[in-house]
């Protein structure tokens, strides 16, 4: 299947190719930004990069970025993206054990459960657009452990000065160092950006489909946690044991897989083209969402062990839960030079989420207990948004809430914010959530008994203030306070079943991040620092006080004209000991133990990275101490962290 998809991108990319008309009529202002018509003495060289635009679903515009930094480095991983606050599970494409919780996006509506699972799910907000003067591509490789490799190949090409088309595919598959740890994700994603020539009607448009496998060995057994620590009967049989293959798990029979599709359309018509010289601009717009989603959980046997709990089975076992949403929303804009943007926005959504049919209980008493199998229905709201900029002043603040259906809502931000020169920089914000806990929370169904419930939870109530401070080639400072009511989270019972829970009490989270660098010559110093305190919640909302990376690098230019920019140093990463979520396998979420710390421990990887024109090479030996020791660290309780690797990859950009 995936052989089929490359193959696909290759042939569509070709055709695309030798399709584009290179007599392109005139490059008008589209979506995301100003651009320009490219004269025929133009069109002979090789455009400037900064006219590939890459533009976000806010119609923010940057560009293609072909440097080499030392944030490219902390992005070159399997999520693309910097993962100071994780903690990654010993194979490329498992989960992550969060050092600092995340943080969903502002909503209204539950979210599907798996969560686990949704690290590395692409949502709306992760799709961009672009608008390229010549065909453009992009090749991300990276090797996995044992057998498997990761490939992320994007191509886009603007058929037409006003229409743009892309096509991608994230493929990972990884065999991994422990018995039945396999991975094999697919992330494919298509846009469209098209703007008529009048410039009044646009659209930008994406298709996503998603598959995420992996198979669940549901970590280490207490035998195997005694070999990976070699310690009792195991003294002095290191080298077997250094075969991480041979460590016995809990089971190798189980898998789960979270798989996604969604459709999306944003498109506008200005009534009223604000222009040069029209400082006012009137606009309606509507925007689709239709998302389907499901996860499953399969197991050819139940666990051994009891270990999580008697079945109804005694057999193969499959859960399935699936959601169905499907979202609208039409607004009405007026923009003014001074007055700002301001949005009025009306929405539906209709949800259904759940399993094929209702399950019945009986306690102990002999009463049945029926759990539904369904939450479905329909929820209508209401919202604006607004900015405005002016001299380096930043104003901005959103709103929905709620107005009809089964669900109560509603968020609300404001902020503000000053720049100075490009050199200095403030924000501001304040934010509040209301809005009932994930769907798996509320309802779940499974073969294993102690897996069910239907639940009635009010809403989680989440108020927060932030600050940003940054000053350019000096330091950031990123601060915030909340305050959590009705924290939702999942534990084990009394019977050593896991349970949703919900606090009782408020809990107080305050995060402080600096982030800091200096240069000498060619030698650099990078430094990422993040403070967090916790009160209130009697140890539910767990996470490490302190987060520090460190990187000391040395980077310059080599061989004649410059031909090879190399960097290199060495990255040292520590946060102090704390009690980490456990990871369930059958829900695919994490919950809250106390037994067990983690933590306390420096990882230290050594990194070679070069640009040769066009592309970057990195090469890495990951946690480089434990090549010198028994590693006999985790990541979460059963499951055992990264032992030292030597891991290389590139990324390669084509400008034809």
């Amino acid at each position: 299947m995936r052989k089929n998809i490359i193959i696909i991108i290759a042939l569509l990319s070709s055709s695309l190719i030798w399709a584009q008309d290179r007599n392109q009529e005139e490059i008008e202002e589209g979506s995301g930004g100003p651009q320009r018509k490219f004269t025929p003495q133009e069109k002979k060289e090789k455009p400037p990069v900064t006219d590939y635009k890459i533009i976000t679903i806010k119609n923010d515009t940057t560009y293609v970025d072909t440097t080499l930094t030392l944030q490219k480095d902390y992005k070159f991983n399997y999520l693309r993206r910097d993962d100071f606050e994780l903690l990654p599970i010993h194979n490329v494409g498992q989960t992550y054990n969060s050092l600092a919780k995340r943080e969903e996006r502002q909503r209204v509506l539950p979210l599907f459960g798996a969560r686990a699972r949704h690290f590395n799910f692409m949502e709306a907000s992760d799709i961009n657009y672009y608008h390229v003067p010549t065909p453009l591509t992009e090749l991300y490789f990276r090797t996995t452990f044992e057998q498997g490799q990761q490939l992320d190949a994007f191509f886009t090409i603007n058929t037409s000065p006003r229409l743009n088309l892309s096509i991608a595919y994230k493929g990972v598959r990884s065999l991994g160092k422990y018995q039945h740890a396999l991975t094999s994700t697919g992330n494919f994603r298509s846009t469209l950006n098209y703007i008529t020539k009048n410039k009044r009607y646009r659209v930008k448009s994406h298709f996503v489909a998603q598959d995420l496998l992996n198979e669940e060995n549901g970590g280490l057994s207490e035998q195997g946690i005694e070999e990976y620590l070699n310690i009792g009967d195991f003294v002095g049989e290191e080298e077997e044991f250094k075969d991480r293959g041979t460590i016995t798990v809990n089971f190798e029979n189980a898998e789960n897989i979270l798989k996604g599709k969604r459709f999306y359309v944003d498109h506008q018509y200005s009534i009223i083209k604000k222009s040069d010289s029209a400082s006012t601009g009137l606009s309606i717009g509507h925007i689709m969402d239709l998302t389907d989603k499901s996860f499953r959980f399969d197991q050819t046997t139940i666990a051994p062990n009891n270990l999580l709990g008697a079945s109804f089975r005694s057999g193969a076992i499959s859960d399935k839960v699936a959601l169905e949403d499907f979202s609208n929303e039409v607004f009405l804009g007026f923009e003014n030079k001074w007055l700002g943007e301001l949005k009025v926005i009306g929405g539906s959504s209709n949800y259904n989420y759940g399993y094929n049919s209702v399950l019945r209980q009986v306690d102990e008493s002999g009463n049945s207990i029926d759990i539904t199998n369904r939450i479905k229905g329909d929820v209508y709201s209401v919202g604006g948004e607004y900015q405005n900029n002016y001299k380096g002043f930043e104003l901005f603040g959103s709103l929905k809430t709620l107005v009809s259906g089964d669900f109560d809502g509603n968020y609300f931000n404001a902020g503000a914010g000053y720049n100075l020169k490009d050199k200095y920089e403030i924000q501001a914000k304040i934010s509040s959530n209301s809005v009932a806990p994930n769907y798996n929370f509320l309802l779940n169904q499974s073969d294993y008994v102690n897996y069910n419930w239907q639940n009635d939870f009010s809403n989680v109530e989440t108020q927060k203030i932030q600050i940003d401070l940054r000053a350019k080639k000096i330091a950031r400072i990123e601060a915030s306070f909340s305050s959590i009511d009705n924290y939702t989270y999942f534990a084990k019972n009394s019977d050593d079943a896991i349970v949703p829970l919900q606090a009782g009490e408020k809990i107080d989270l305050l995060k402080v991040k600096l982030t800091q660098g200096v240069k000498v010559w060619k030698l650099g110093l990078d430094n990422t620092v993040m403070y967090q305190s916790v009160e209130g919640g009697d140890q539910i909302y767990n996470v490490p006080e302190i987060i520090t990376r460190n990187t000391l690098y040395y980077e310059d230019h080599w061989f004649k004209k410059n031909a090879l920019f190399l960097q290199t140093g060495v990255t040292f990463k520590y946060f102090t000991d704390y009690t980490a979520d456990a990871y369930d396998p059958v829900l695919s979420e994490f919950y809250v133990q106390n037994d067990q710390k983690i933590g306390g421990f420096p990882q230290v990887d050594i990194f070679f990275n070069a640009k040769i024109r066009q592309t970057r090479i990195f090469f890495k030996v990951e946690n480089f101490g434990e090549a010198f020791k028994q590693n006999n660290e985790f990541s979460a309780p059963g499951y055992a962290t990264r032992d030292a690797v030597i891991r290389f990859g590139l990324v390669w950009n084509f400008f034809l």
